[in-house]
């Protein structure tokens, strides 16, 4: 599913990567843990494709997306991938239904279909009641799982996750925690996630374990 081989990244004189070379299977649940400053983050764009790296490559679902132009990155991005941030990134003037929907519109789905899609995220989701609410009428919880429903709309291969949970009581950390594996069994995603929540990588299928740029060996 994701084939990364000898991925480099230096910010001036800086390496921040030093050579990562990971493979994640089809509908896999990774954590990517260890201390700031380890790349964790630099790791997850690069993947995400927000970022590109200094050498290596990047394969994700059988394309090479350091091959591609930017314009056909951003499709790729668009609609085979998924994003899931701390701060959840909801845009305040639009309900949640509004702001499940955005991503849609971007990947040029009628305003029906993705109306239908976003009603069924959250019906699944268990906020079918708060589809018409402003990000300042929901709960920290509540915001978060919109935001899962937006990284979810266009039916993306992977989600990317970074440090989801940071900003969550311990009932929902619980809670979006769980919902990463229901998720995937229902879907099928494939999800990355970096984190510095020890309960989360625990129950994950795979800790990747990163320091100084490079991937520890068990």
């Amino acid at each position: 599913m994701i084939d990364i081989q000898n991925i480099t990244k230096s910010f001036g004189s800086l390496q921040v990567l030093k050579g990562i070379d990971l493979h994640i299977d089809r509908g896999e649940v990774v954590s990517i843990v260890g201390p700031s400053g380890a790349g964790k983050t630099t790791l997850l764009q690069i993947i995400g494709t927000l970022d590109r790296p200094d050498t290596g490559t990047i394969s994700i679902d059988h394309i090479d997306v350091t091959s591609l132009s930017s314009k056909k990155l951003s499709d790729f991005r668009n609609q085979h991938l998924g994003f899931v941030f701390q701060f959840h990134q909801l845009l305040p003037e639009f309900t949640a239904i509004e702001n499940i929907m955005i991503p849609a519109y971007i990947a040029g789905t009628s305003p029906k279909q993705a109306k239908q899609r976003a009603k069924e995220l959250l019906d699944f989701m268990g906020l079918t009641g708060r589809a018409t609410h402003k990000p300042n009428e929901l709960s920290g919880g509540e915001k978060q799982r919109v935001a899962v429903a937006r990284a979810l709309v266009n039916n993306p291969a992977v989600i990317l996750a970074d440090e989801p949970s940071g900003s969550l009581d311990t009932k929902n950390k619980e809670e979006l925690h769980q919902l990463f594996f229901d998720l995937r069994d229902q879907f099928g995603q494939t999800f990355v996630i970096v984190t510095h929540d020890e309960a989360l990588a625990n129950i994950t299928d795979r800790t990747i374990h990163l320091r100084d740029g490079l991937i520890e060996m068990p």
